[in-house]
């Protein structure tokens, strides 16, 4: 797939255009399809410690793997071992799959990667190429996998990486730029109008009396809000709430 400027221009227009997740996930899918990557996966976290990268439920997590993969690689934890994984949070930019078979020659690779790696060629995850983004922050960490479709061997991914590589980068950054940008609820995290309401004066920094008087209920009422608020995104404190409710774009959205 070769872009013209003007193509690539109404391109990534469309991409910062786009009003929802599912909106630039699905026009994404498709973009990266002609580039023969027939399967995508991206992850975001932005609760990393230098042991974990915190609980899946709170990645951002799309996919269009067939469930028989993401349940085993993503939902058994197999991911922990991946070493295009680990790559990724070692490095920024773009990998080739490669390096994988390289590993294996030269044996260097543990028990528990040699596994991952034996699973993802069973499901024909085995040519492509990995993006690992940049990141301001220590505890936040974004990365796309694109697998080739089955029979495309890693010589022939790698030779179109060589002319179109920085085109598809650049698709991606700018993917993981507007994902940040626009509301994304984990399974079981969504909050209701109301709870949303009493968690953003909150976040102006308005008392229980206060919010009350403002949203015509009583303080007893808000407390209900803000405490099942705080059950559905699996946060002990208020002031944990505001600030998860934030970074997953939940608060202050004109529409979600």
């Amino acid at each position: 797939m070769t872009l013209t400027m003007q193509d690539r221009c109404r391109y990534l227009t469309e991409m910062t255009n786009a009003a929802s997740v599912e909106e630039l996930w699905a026009m994404h899918v498709e973009r990266m399809a002609g580039y023969g990557f027939d399967r995508l996966l991206y992850g975001f976290t932005r609760y990393r410690t230098p042991n974990s990268l915190g609980d899946p439920n709170d990645f951002v997590l799309l996919t269009n793997h067939k469930s028989d993969y993401t349940d085993v690689f993503v939902g058994d934890g197999l991911y922990h071992h991946a070493p295009m994984v680990r790559w990724a949070l070692e490095n920024e930019g773009a990998c080739s799959w490669r390096v994988l078979g390289e590993m294996m020659a030269q044996g260097n690779v543990t028990e528990a990667e040699r596994r991952v790696i034996e699973f993802n060629l069973g499901k024909g995850v085995s040519a492509g190429y990995s993006i690992s983004f940049r990141s301001v922050s220590s505890r936040a960490k974004g990365a796309i996998a694109l697998t080739a479709r089955p029979g495309l061997p890693q010589d022939e991914v790698d030779a179109m990486w060589a002319e179109h590589g920085n085109d598809i980068v650049l698709m991606n950054n700018v993917l993981h730029l507007k994902i940040l940008t626009l509301p994304y609820v984990p399974p079981n995290q969504s909050l209701t109008k109301r709870q949303r309401e009493a968690l953003e004066w909150v976040g102006d920094g308005k008392t229980m009396q206060d919010i009350a008087a403002i949203m015509g209920l009583t303080q007893a009422t808000i407390e209900k809000h803000l405490r099942l608020a705080r059950e559905a995104l699996n946060v002990e404190t208020t002031a944990q709430a505001v600030a998860k409710a934030a970074f997953q774009n939940q608060m202050f959205v004109i529409d979600i």
